[in-house]
C-alpha cells in the first residue's frame, strides 16, 4: 500500500488563492447588490413621491409609511433615515450604469453625505482609482485630505489628476501622505496631488 505523497507546494498556493479570490468577488458582489439595491428603492421612493408633490409634506409622509412597514419584515436597514438616503442617494447619482462596482454603500453613505460636488466627486474618484476600502475613505474625508490639497487653491488641477485627464508632473505631486507635505513645510506651495497605487441579479429597468 502506497503512502500519500505531500502536497506540492506551489499546487497549494495556487488553490488556495483561487478560494481566497472567489470569497473576494462574492463578498463585492454581494456589497454591489446592496448599492443597486438601495439606488432602486430611492428611485421608487422618487417616483412615489411625484404623484403627490402637492404636499409639500408627502415624502416624509410616505418614507415613514414605509419604514414602518419594511422595518419589521426586513430589519435596520431599512429605517427612516436608510430610506431618506435612499432617496438621496438616487438624486444625486441618477444614472444606475454610473455607479462605481468597487464602491460598497458604506462609501456611498459617506459620499452623499458630502454637500460640495467638486469634493464629493475627488472623494469617490480617489476611493476608486487607490482601492480604498469603506474605512480608509472615511479616514481621509475626516482627515480632510480635500482640503489640504486645495491650500494651493488649485481645484482643476487636484479633480483632472483624480479624473486621470492629467499625469502628475512634479515629485511633489505624487506625495501620497498629505501629512508628508506638512513635514516638508510644502503644503502652500504649487499643487501637490495625492496618486495611489493603481455579478449578481439585474433589476428590471424602465
Amino acid at each position: 500500500m502506497s503512502k500519500d505523497k505531500p502536497i506540492d507546494i506551489t499546487f497549494l498556493t495556487d488553490v488556495m488563492q483561487i478560494i481566497d479570490t472567489a470569497r473576494h468577488n462574492a463578498v463585492r458582489s454581494v456589497d454591489f447588490c446592496r448599492v443597486q439595491m438601495y439606488w432602486h428603492i430611492g428611485r421608487r421612493i422618487f417616483e412615489e413621491e411625484q404623484q403627490g408633490k402637492e404636499r409639500a409634506d408627502y415624502g416624509a409622509y410616505l418614507i415613514k409609511g414605509l419604514a414602518k412597514s419594511l422595518e419589521p419584515e426586513y430589519g435596520s436597514g431599512f429605517t427612516v433615515r436608510q430610506l431618506e438616503r435612499s432617496r438621496q442617494f438616487y438624486r444625486l447619482y441618477p444614472i444606475a450604469s454610473a455607479l462605481r462596482t468597487q464602491l460598497n454603500w458604506f462609501q456611498y453613505k459617506l459620499l452623499i453625505s458630502i454637500p460640495n460636488t467638486d469634493k464629493r466627486e475627488y472623494y469617490e474618484l480617489e476611493s476608486v482609482n487607490n482601492g480604498w476600502t469603506a474605512r480608509e475613505t472615511e479616514r481621509q474625508i475626516n482627515s480632510q485630505l480635500y482640503e489640504r490639497l486645495l491650500l494651493s487653491n488649485d481645484k482643476e488641477a487636484v479633480l483632472a489628476v483624480a479624473r486621470k485627464e492629467r499625469i502628475p508632473q512634479t515629485p511633489q505631486e505624487i506625495i501620497k501622505d498629505p501629512m508628508v507635505l506638512e513635514f516638508l513645510g510644502l503644503e502652500r506651495k504649487a499643487s501637490y496631488l495625492r496618486k495611489g497605487p493603481r455579478k449578481c441579479h439585474h433589476f428590471p429597468s424602465r
